[in-house]
């Protein structure tokens, strides 16, 4: 509440001097309200956790030749391209294999319905290789990684992509 303080007339010599008045200002219920604000704030908010992924990496052998080879049955490579496209196709991308490109979306219908195709869930030592080009971005490998774990798809590896793979995308989109 706001208060005005007058000073009291001094009474010397007599003569009659105006009366000073000053303005007090009483903060105390701004402070209250203030307070009482921020508490209500900090009680009602809640925090976003972030997310994250845990992902086991595979211990690195000793002896180059204790890896065992990929066979092309048990291999499907996804090409993550430029423009948020999709391609895939089944086997190691040998040209001599000549391996059908297809190209399609990360949607439900897209390559999660690929993924849980009966060609990969029956297949238990088929690996998913994924081969993001240099136009593709950062996002399209996590959302792939997103569709990996939503597919409960266990064997996966991140594989630079090779002179071959990035052939047979050009070979499909015809550039």
């Amino acid at each position: 509440m706001a208060e005005i303080q007058e000073k009291a007339d001094s009474g010397k010599g007599g003569k009659k001097r105006s009366k000073k008045m000053s303005v007090h200002l009483d903060m105390t219920p701004m402070v209250d309200l203030a307070f009482l604000l921020l508490t209500f704030f900090m009680l009602t908010t809640t925090f976003s956790k972030p997310q994250t992924m845990e992902i086991n990496m595979p211990v690195k052998p000793e002896n180059e030749e204790e890896q065992i080879p990929l066979k092309a049955s048990n291999a499907m490579t996804i090409v993550l391209g430029d423009n948020d496209k999709v391609y895939y196709y089944f086997g190691l991308g040998d040209p001599a294999e000549n391996p059908e490109v297809l190209e399609t979306d990360y949607s439900a219908s897209g390559i999660r319905k690929v993924l849980l195709s009966p060609r990969v869930k029956s297949n238990e030592k088929m690996t998913v290789m994924i081969k993001p080009m240099e136009e593709s971005r950062y996002k399209n490998v996590v959302d792939i990684l997103d569709e990996l774990k939503i597919t409960d798809t266990r064997k996966f590896a991140l594989v630079d992509i090779t002179d071959n793979d990035k052939q047979l995308v050009q070979q499909k989109t015809g550039q």
